[in-house]
């Protein structure tokens, strides 16, 4: 027994690490695309364009979602600082779904990992889903409860003297504080977040000057820390979980949840059995899709994975972030209107596709067992650049930490020491990151002379890195 049991977790880490293997470029691409989008797409606040419940406010309530970062408690952090501002409960809703479901590296590592079938399905999905959700939410919204629940909020937050992250709208702490120069105190949710908003203060110009400049990499690279740091738990434990129950996890287990054959019921059945197995699994963001293979595997319908995928936001660990912030009574509306329309929407997709003739037969595919993940194929030679591409972003982002003098470029907002470019205004010497934010600061230096070459005691005294 003792070598089938080896054999068999020998094999699971094979098929998780080959998932992990396939999708990394994917997931590495998706990340720079959304840290690009977080650092130079400059953001309205949110909050007050959201506090209707039109259609065009749920409309830029989903696409400020998409443009958003992919971690499940990232997004229900920024949704609480969302609702307890004024946003509507549909609008929040639809922010949430959004940022976890409708993001880039979730779509390249569902076209990797499922096909393009899905992928479809899960955008137009979503759009879909975030219709009927809005739907239902309309018709049976306990307004009374949930502004009550918003004033309990923002009193709670006050009694306890929470400040929010001027960044990023999660709540700040002490550990990540400065004094501004106007003697106001601000607290930051990471020190990833605390540098973000010292980058903003020190300088800034448009996207395409930035990038030609240390500091504009910089700022991505520490975004991407950022957003790596939120995600990278779900990742790895999704690709290993999903090995695992691809190897250990009996065909008959399957069977006896997902019911076989054709015929509305099969479908419903598939899609709510989908539905409650995410909420029960632990598995959030995107390590839900290398799980979704193993339930595809498992003989899961098309309606049932897409049902699943959707579903990251009413696992187990994140209702109970809900029942912290809101109560029992909203955690199980929330968990009530998500379970139907996911399931709901999953159904529906199956429908669609198979009235169209594009659900992808599964009999027809290679297994997670029989495959071969290491080759030299195009999957490959993408993560060498993908891998490439993530160490020039952390080594930019060491770089600018660790310099030492605590030097600030005044134009983009790079730590520098005093050993690179400098110039002189009205007495005082600024030093720059490279001769290309010299160039700029020269050409206007009266916009940027404002802000201080130096970091002073008062920002760095809770610097951790």
């Amino acid at each position: 027994m003792e070598p089938t049991l080896v054999e068999g977790v020998l094999e699971s880490l094979r098929i998780g690490l080959g998932f992990l293997w396939t999708a990394a470029w994917a997931i590495i691409m998706g990340l720079t695309i959304t840290s690009l989008v977080q650092v130079y797409v400059s953001k309205e606040r949110m909050a007050r364009v959201l506090g209707e419940s039109d259609l065009e406010s749920l409309a830029k309530a989903t696409v400020f979602g998409a443009a958003s970062s992919g971690c499940s408690f990232g997004a229900v952090a920024i949704g609480k600082g969302l609702f307890a501002k004024g946003a509507h409960a549909v609008n929040f809703l639809a922010f949430m779904f959004a940022s976890t479901n409708l993001i880039v590296e979730l779509g390249l590592m569902i076209l990797i990992l499922l096909g393009w079938e899905f992928l479809v399905a899960e955008l137009l999905g979503g759009l879909i889903l975030i219709a009927v959700m809005a739907a239902i939410v309309q018709l049976t919204l306990p307004e009374a409860l949930f502004d009550d629940v918003r004033a309990e909020l923002n009193r709670r937050d006050r009694d306890r003297g929470v400040t929010e992250d001027p960044t990023c709208g999660m709540e700040g702490s002490d550990e990540h504080s400065i004094v501004t120069d106007g003697g106001e105190t601000l607290q930051f949710c990471s020190e990833g977040c605390l540098e973000t908003y010292r980058q903003q203060t020190a300088g800034g110009g448009e996207w395409h000057d930035e990038l030609r400049s240390w500091g504009g990499w910089y700022k991505l690279g520490n975004q991407y820390r950022k957003e790596w740091s939120m995600i990278w738990k779900d990742v790895v434990a999704g690709f290993l979980v999903s090995g695992f129950v691809i190897v250990f996890v009996p065909q008959r287990v399957w069977n006896a949840l997902f019911v076989q054959g054709d015929g509305l019921f099969v479908t419903a059945e598939n899609a709510i059995m989908g539905v409650a197995i995410a909420v029960i699994s632990f598995v959030g963001s995107m390590g839900n899709v290398p799980f979704a293979v193993a339930l595809w595997g498992g003989g899961i319908s098309f309606a049932g994975v897409i049902a699943f995928v959707y579903a990251d936001l009413i696992t187990i660990p994140v209702l109970n972030v809900y029942r912290k912030y809101y109560g029992w009574s909203i955690m199980l509306y929330i968990l009530g209107v998500f379970f139907v329309t996911m399931a709901f929407t999953g159904f529906l997709m199956e429908l669609l596709f198979d009235a169209l003739g594009i659900v992808p037969n599964l009999a027809g595919g290679e297994t997670a067992t029989d495959a071969t993940y290491f080759e030299f194929n195009y999957t490959f030679y993408l993560n060498l650049v993908a891998f490439a591409l993530s160490g020039f972003l952390l080594y930019v982002y060491r770089r600018g930490l660790g310099a030492p003098g605590q030097h600030r470029d005044p134009v983009c907002g790079m730590r520098t020491d005093d050993t690179g470019p400098s110039a002189t205004h009205d007495g005082d010497t600024y030093y720059f990151c490279s001769t290309a934010c010299k160039r700029t600061f020269e050409d206007s230096p009266s916009e940027f002379a404002g802000h201080p070459s130096h970091s002073s005691g008062s920002e760095t005294a809770h610097d951790h890195h």
